[in-house]
């Protein structure tokens, strides 16, 4: 039996009078990696913040890695997010005046990792992204590739089990959104991670184990990726 990841039962959530998301279930599997695909305006992103504890839900419960998140008080939750999830943004969100190294161990350091463990990780990370002689390089330095590469790594550095990204390729021309996109199952078959990406390019989206499709703030049809498409 697959070992659940993220369960998302009932979830609502309004800004004023518009509701954005009207009822969401919704369970992930841990390994697996899902897009969530649909119109602007559809409560993907809304989504994917309730989902990384960013953003509050009206109602509903949220469970992610046995841990039910909507009754955490305000430190509990911080603390999760930083040890539990990871997030890469369509904009790398580079710290500009640190290093490549310096950046993705930023995060191990509010977990309290001890800076000898924080580097050796963030280096084995910069390795695996063919980015070892890029780690004394500032962002301004690295191509736009490169710069989304590193915040990978340092959505990685703390092992979460949970990575989650909105439009991550966005900003990326087409080699290197195909070597992120490879990446993205690279990672998930070398660290068993989860992902949870929200995108508008079809071509990501059809490779995903499965896609959410989202209309009007609910969720419209599923799609589960084929044993012979994937062949």
């Amino acid at each position: 039996m697959n070992e659940k990841m993220i369960e998302i039962q009932g979830v609502t959530k309004s800004f004023g009078t518009l509701q954005v998301l009207k009822g969401i279930d919704l369970h992930i599997n841990k390994g697996e990696i899902v897009s969530i695909v649909g119109p602007s305006g559809a409560g993907k992103t809304t989504l994917l913040q309730i989902i990384g504890t960013l953003d509050k839900p009206d109602s509903g419960s949220i469970v992610i890695d046995g841990i039910d998140v909507s009754n955490l008080s305000k430190a509990k939750l911080s603390d999760f997010r930083n040890r539990h999830l990871g997030f890469v943004f369509q904009f790398h969100q580079l710290l500009p005046e640190f290093t490549a190294l310096e950046n993705i161990m930023i995060p191990a350091f509010i977990a309290g990792t001890s800076q000898s463990e924080a580097k050796e990780r963030a280096m084995e990370l910069l390795k695996f992204m063919g980015l070892e002689d890029r780690a004394g390089h500032k962002p301004n330095e690295l191509s736009g590739g490169e710069k989304q590469r590193v915040a990978v790594a340092r959505a990685l550095v703390n092992k979460p089990a949970v990575i989650l990204a909105d439009e991550p390729s966005g900003s990326l021309d087409s080699k290197n959104k195909a070597e992120l996109h490879q990446l993205f199952f690279d990672l998930r078959d070398k660290f068993g991670q989860t992902f949870v990406i929200v995108t508008h390019d079809e071509s990501l989206a059809a490779t995903t184990d499965r896609t959410i499709h989202m209309k009007d703030g609910l969720i419209s049809e599923e799609r589960t990726l084929t044993t012979e498409e994937t062949i």
